[in-house]
């Protein structure tokens, strides 16, 4: 009886020891699954192949629907490359006016679209320290550029510019400091050629840039050969992710010192009822925030107030 259980005792030592043997040669022969690649990817209206005139951009008006088919191609131009190198998940903000321009059923299926406003982040709604990487999409130069495509800044009813810790911003370098925010770089951004210009002097010179459009003036441009830009734009965001590693996180050092200035005093008026908001001159308003995103929240708000002042 001794020699029997030793023997069953021997027997399932070896079993288990070839057990344990065929788990480590399984486990040796799989291939550990690549991490997740989220891109997120901020889609204005202005900077789109096409659009020219602030009637391409307005829903009251005939050029409208036509502008919004322009903005869902060179979107899906970048979505397409993304996914092409290796993008596991790509989360697309509509960025411009009431933010319900792309048409929907248009977007490449595998992309995420977020729709409507208003929203939080505005045009960056949905960034988060999850995502590897950030595009801008149909950005514009700041305000009093050109040659450059209906140049403004955020409002251009309202804001005559913005400075943050002294350097004059266009939106996208206030939204390049919010991506940052959460330790995500900026890797690529397409516009006008002046637009693509700003963004690599506050950016650097490793952003990947796609001008779409050179202009002849605020309201007039030479739009380039339309299928080579749908290819630049697929090629640019392919680029950009292939070269991820080259790029760092555009973040300002705090605290962060906010300047506006509006187009008239009346739009300064209901921003000094906010608590911490100065005004050095009669259509300026500055604050100092030591978080940038509650700095961000609050420079759109005094906007928001601008409009209805």
């Amino acid at each position: 009886m001794k020699r029997r259980i030793n023997s069953l005792f021997l027997i399932a030592m070896l079993l288990l020891s070839a057990l344990a043997v065929a788990n480590q040669l399984s486990a040796r022969g799989k291939t550990s699954s690549p991490p997740p690649l989220k891109v997120f990817v901020s889609v204005d209206m202005e900077g789109i192949w096409g659009v020219v005139h602030g009637n391409q951009c307005s829903t009251d008006s005939p050029e409208y629907q036509l502008a919004r088919k322009w903005m869902v191609q060179d979107t899906n131009a970048v979505v397409q490359g993304l996914f092409d190198r290796g993008a596991t998940e790509v989360v697309v903000n509509d960025s411009h006016g009431s933010m319900r321009n792309i048409i929907a059923s248009e977007l490449d299926p595998r992309a995420v679209l977020i729709s409507g406003s208003p929203k939080p982040l505005s045009m960056m709604e949905g960034i988060d320290p999850s995502f590897a990487a950030c595009i801008f999409v149909g950005y514009h130069a700041r305000a009093g550029s050109a040659p450059a495509i209906l140049d403004h800044t955020i409002s251009g009813a309202a804001i005559y510019s913005i400075r943050i810790n002294g350097i004059e911003m266009p939106e996208l370098g206030i939204n390049a400091a919010l991506a940052g925010y959460f330790k995500v770089p900026v890797v690529m951004l397409t516009g006008d050629t002046e637009t693509c210009r700003q963004a690599r002097e506050l950016l650097g010179k490793e952003l990947v840039t796609v001008a779409v459009k050179e202009a002849v003036n605020r309201l007039a441009a030479r739009n380039y050969a339309r299928e080579k830009v749908l290819i630049d734009l697929r090629e640019g965001a392919r680029q950009a992710l292939a070269s991820l590693k080259n790029f760092k996180p555009y973040q300002l050092q705090p605290p962060y010192q906010f300047e506006i200035n509006f187009h008239n005093s009346q739009q300064a008026e209901l921003g000094m009822l906010i608590p911490g908001v100065q005004r050095p001159a009669p259509r300026t308003l500055t604050f100092t925030s030591k978080d940038y995103l509650e700095g961000f929240k609050l420079a759109r708000a005094l906007i928001a107030l601008a409009g209805i002042s």
